[in-house]
């Protein structure tokens, strides 16, 4: 046991001996104080990350947010990427996190949901450091998992609305109403994020293409894990494919890499009339501008940014924090966690997508009003009412309407 523990502490050096810095403190703001800037030098916030901070997708957003934070607040920034059984086998998030503190990091902040109970650890063990946990519910007071960890907090966004425009987007830019969607794991989250996408597709289609619902096919396949482990999960590069040979002509990612953009482009170069939407990294449709209609993105910066300042006043960033868009200026860099960055393939249709977005400002569009199904007939929210919180986080199952599995 003392011979497997020696490599795997062996195994945590190598990751943060390869994983770098990039940490020239930024220069603090006019206004602040020179002591308030040698207190953000001194502060170091620790970041693990599933996947490669480089992906185009989930973890380049949130490594260029902390980044982000680091430059304008003036901390130093320490982090570790791959941390996850493909990349690192011998290597939990919570051993990762130790070597972060032992480099005097006062704040860790992990980014996958995978690393729920590495939070809680590092949060139980270091009670003097401040853990974000991106996902997870163990902060919500009015959860199923409540824990009480005083330095332990949640924070995450209302995707939901982005997945709601994502999907409207898909339909509206669909000729024959097959909608493939590429989807990682199975849990409560990715549930809630497909359907969220799914009544989207179906209330544009419906009241923007105006064509019959029976006639829009909306199916899920799941690789398994937020990105491809080679023997341990379906090739998302397969499953693009499939759809787009199957006659899918627009594929939406809901994983963390943009095979859905690559093998789009591929078969949009070789003659089929496909389309695809991103997910997370603002900057997907760069990928393959022609063919994208859009990608719904987090702006981890404004989160991660007042967790920072929380820490470095002497407090706990220890609540649950699920914030939504803010309507009046989609996609604000300073004011608006959930965006949505629209595609060239959206065109015309953009005017549409517009609408649609007012009307859930408004509340005139309101996709989580009943009645609502589940997929295996039960009732999901009655007719007259709206679902809560709770039953929108913890999504049962898919939609009734929605092909592919729900467990």
């Amino acid at each position: 046991m003392k011979f497997r523990r020696f490599w795997q502490l062996a195994a945590v050096a190598i990751v943060l001996g390869a994983c770098g810095s990039p940490t020239p403190p930024g220069t603090p703001d006019s206004g602040t104080s020179p002591a308030a800037g040698e207190a953000a030098k001194d502060f170091t916030v620790g970041m693990v990350l599933v996947g490669p901070k480089n992906d185009a997708g989930w973890n380049q957003a949130h490594f260029e947010g902390i980044e982000r934070v680091s430059k304008e607040q003036g901390i130093t920034l320490e982090y570790a990427d791959k941390v996850n059984p493909a990349d690192r086998p011998n290597v939990t998030g919570a051993q990762v996190a130790d070597e972060l503190i032992g480099k005097g990091a006062k704040m860790v902040v992990f980014n996958s949901d995978d690393f729920k109970d590495d939070a809680l650890e590092t949060a139980k063990k270091h009670p003097e450091v401040a853990v974000i946990h991106a996902s997870g519910d163990y902060a919500w007071k009015e959860g199923k998992n409540f824990k009480n960890q005083p330095n332990l907090g949640n924070i995450m966004g209302k995707m939901e609305y982005g997945k709601m425009m994502a999907g409207c987007a898909a339909a509206l830019g669909s000729e024959t109403g097959k909608i493939g969607y590429v989807g990682a794991l199975i849990n409560d989250e990715t549930r809630r994020y497909a359907s969220s996408a799914y009544l989207g597709a179906k209330y544009c289609w419906e009241n923007y293409k105006q064509q019959d619902p029976k006639d829009l096919e909306f199916k899920v396949t799941w690789i398994g894990f937020w990105f491809n482990i080679p023997g341990k999960t379906l090739d998302p590069t397969k499953v693009a494919d499939d759809f787009y040979n199957g006659g899918y002509d627009v594929v939406m990612s809901g994983i963390d890499t943009p095979e859905a953009a690559i093998q789009g482009k591929k078969a949009a170069e070789a003659g089929k009339p496909v389309k695809f939407v991103h997910y997370d990294y603002q900057k997907g449709c760069d990928l393959a501008p022609d063919i994208c209609l859009g990608v719904p993105f987090y702006n981890w910066a404004l989160t991660y940014g007042d967790a920072v300042k929380t820490a470095m006043s002497g407090k706990m960033p220890n609540e649950f924090v699920w914030s939504g868009p803010d309507f009046a200026s989609i996609s604000d860099p300073q004011t608006d966690m959930i965006g949505f960055m629209k595609g060239n393939a959206l065109g015309d249709n953009a005017k549409f997508l517009d609408e649609f977005i007012k009307g859930m400002s408004d509340g005139s569009i309101n996709l989580f009003k009943g009645p609502i199904d589940l997929q295996d007939g039960t009732t999901y929210v009655k007719a007259g009412e709206t679902a809560t919180d709770q039953q929108i986080w913890y999504l049962p199952q898919l939609l009734a309407g929605m092909t592919g599995p729900s467990k």
